[in-house]
């Protein structure tokens, strides 16, 4: 299916480092992909198992320890592709994905766009109705950048790629919990700084 109609997503947070990481699964192929894998815990693999599934990839938002730690674990036992935007992930062969475009992943179709300006730059996948922003978007804050001018690249790209999408369209984070497009441009105090005046008054 190209929508959403056979997915379903299941949300493991590792308490260690407050990250979130996203058990996608196709329930017609049975097939099923991880995003941002930063802790496999034994949950995780239950979950694969019980449910019968077949993982057959793994995707990062960010080259960073915190967002691939768990693909060691996962090597123990499966086999899969790896996409992410860098090559340089010690022991992995990786398939690289630039700009953006389209993947067809477990039966699914995978959008995903590169978002610069965070530290390590993002890429940012979306599976029907849901974008996995990683670092670069949470609930009420935009990632960590180095310069005024990374910040300004980063909320031109949230502006321009992500807000483009409709309101009620679910944002789910590496870290914090999960918000929507529609809050996002309501209520973001990094995209929506509060007027000076109001500033004054809190």
């Amino acid at each position: 299916p190209r929508g959403d109609a056979h997915m379903k997503i299941y949300f493991h947070m590792n308490i260690e480092s407050f990250s979130n990481c996203y058990l996608v699964v196709n329930e017609e192929t049975k097939l099923a992909l991880i995003i941002d894998p930063c802790k496999i815990t034994k949950e995780i693999i239950a979950q694969i198992e019980d449910g019968g599934y077949e993982l057959c990839a793994v995707l990062l938002t960010k080259n960073t320890q915190g967002h691939l730690h768990g693909i060691a674990t996962l090597r123990k036992i499966y086999t899969f592709d790896v996409f992410a935007a860098d090559t340089d992930i010690a022991g992995e062969k990786v398939i690289l994905i630039k700009g953006e475009g389209n993947l067809e992943l477990a039966g699914m179709s995978v959008m995903y766009f590169a978002l610069p300006g965070h530290t390590a730059d993002s890429i940012v996948y979306k599976i029907g109705t849901v974008l996995f922003t990683g670092d670069a978007l949470t609930a009420g804050a935009i990632g960590e950048t180095s310069s005024s001018y990374a910040r300004t690249t980063l909320l031109n790209g949230i502006r321009t790629k992500i807000f483009t999408h409709q309101d009620d369209t679910v944002i789910m984070p590496c870290h914090g919990p999960l918000t929507s497009v529609g809050a996002e441009k309501q209520f973001n105090i990094d995209l929506n700084p509060l007027p000076k005046k109001r500033l004054d008054e809190l």
